[in-house]
């Protein structure tokens, strides 16, 4: 082979592999291609391959409307990709993505998620079924709801999530479900309506309908809501860029946020492991549990970020108001601001100790079911009862709640 940094590939080099036109198929020298499964797999002309992590398995089909660009990503069995741009990221079994699609790092298709064409997504998690339309720039949320193809919990065409503030801050990632009702399968759906958006960050509980049009900029705790927004009042207001004149709820749901990662980290741990088999090989779940970790570790910069930036807030803020500034929000700016190292040291001591975090019940009940039927991933949650689901779902919220206890521990004034 020549020894240039790519190559076309050559039909020897993926023998089992269909490529109906192999010399218009690019494979860079890094590529492992014994990662590579060609059993039912399709790679149509102009793809391009790149990465020593990138994992294909059966069933696969690349570039079926455009050219597909993977660069170290893990993809599923019977994934199709038909477009676009991914790097860094992880196709669950039966995931699907359109042309145009343009996929980077900490992003996790669950099995059977999908999105339309041209679609943007950046440490982005979608748990099984979830589907976004066409048009879409969907960064930093997480979002689950739904029990199956027929209902799922959908966000509509030419959707934005907000995850840049004119402070110039990122600490905006938006809890669109949760992790301990979420990887149950049996929440009722969320619905997104199109050419809207939702103002990061921000909680949405299941069974919401935000109207289409709807720019939204609030949680929404309470289920089964539907919500809308009208125009807002034009207007000009003085503004300094830089001044944070609350910071409650976006630490607040920052920490949250990230507790429900670390949930789904004993999630995959110790539940997802126990299907690593045929269908859902090894280097595929080490995949998953890498890029977590990557998400875990992108929420905890950019929440240190935020705090770093209430120094110069707090200056400016107490600068403008003088006397009035309000002493809450001075007091919980000082707190973010000395303890924000804190909470990264926590992060990571949770994170070191994940197999203890283990609920060894509900391990029984999921290895049994395993061995009683085939180990696929979705049959199995879906066939747990009531109360084997509640008892995952208590064991999940538990940790949930001790995380987010011992991140406020730190801060008293955002209590």
């Amino acid at each position: 082979m020549p020894n240039n940094r790519s190559q076309r590939i050559d039909v020897l080099t993926l023998k089992d592999i269909l490529i109906p036109s192999p010399n218009s198929i690019e494979i860079d020298d890094s590529i492992d291609t014994d990662r590579i499964s060609g059993n039912d797999t399709v790679i149509h002309a102009g793809c391009r391959l790149f990465g020593s992590q990138t994992l294909i398995c059966d069933g696969v089909e690349l570039g079926a409307e455009v050219p597909v660009t993977i660069k170290n990503c893990f993809v599923g069995p019977n994934v199709k990709l038909k477009g676009g741009y991914f790097e860094n990221c992880v196709f669950l079994e039966g995931a699907e993505a359109g042309s145009g699609a343009h996929v980077r790092a900490g992003t996790i298709f669950e099995e059977q998620a999908s999105i339309a064409h041209t679609v943007g997504l950046k440490q982005t998690i979608l748990f099984p079924f979830v589907t976004l339309g066409s048009l879409i720039n969907f960064c930093d949320c997480l979002m689950a709801g739904g029990t199956s193809r027929k209902n799922h919990s959908e966000v509509g065409s030419s959707y934005i999530h907000f995850n840049y503030t004119p402070n110039q801050d990122k600490a905006t990632a938006s809890l669109i479900g949760d992790v301990p009702n979420g990887v149950m399968l049996n929440q009722n759906p969320i619905f997104l309506g199109g050419q809207g958006g939702l103002v990061g960050p921000c909680r949405i509980a299941y069974g919401t309908v935000i109207a289409a049009g709807s720019i939204y900029r609030k949680d929404v705790l309470k289920p089964d809501h539907l919500v809308f927004e009208g125009g807002g009042r034009g207007g000009s207001v003085p503004y300094t860029t830089g001044i944070y004149r609350a910071v409650k709820r976006q630490a607040t749901n920052n920490i949250v946020y990230m507790a429900n990662l670390f949930a789904l980290m004993a999630w995959y741990t110790h539940i997802r492991g126990l299907f690593v088999g045929e269908r859902f090989p090894k280097a595929l779940y080490q995949g998953l549990i890498d890029t977590l970790k990557t998400a875990i570790d992108e929420r905890t910069k950019r929440f240190s970020a935020f705090c770093e930036k209430l120094q110069h807030s707090l200056q400016l803020y107490e600068k403008q108001m003088g006397d009035s500034a309000s002493g809450k929000l001075v007091q919980q700016k000082k707190e973010l601001i000395a303890n924000q190292n804190l909470v990264v040291e926590r992060i990571g001591e949770n994170l070191a100790q994940i197999e203890t975090y283990a609920n060894p019940k509900f391990i029984s009940i999921i290895e049994k079911k395993i061995a009683v039927c085939d180990p696929v991933y979705i049959d199995v949650i879906k066939s747990l009862d009531h109360v084997q689901a509640q008892l995952g779902t208590q064991w999940l919220q538990q940790i949930v709640e001790r995380m987010v206890a011992q991140m406020l521990d730190l801060f008293p004034s955002l209590r």
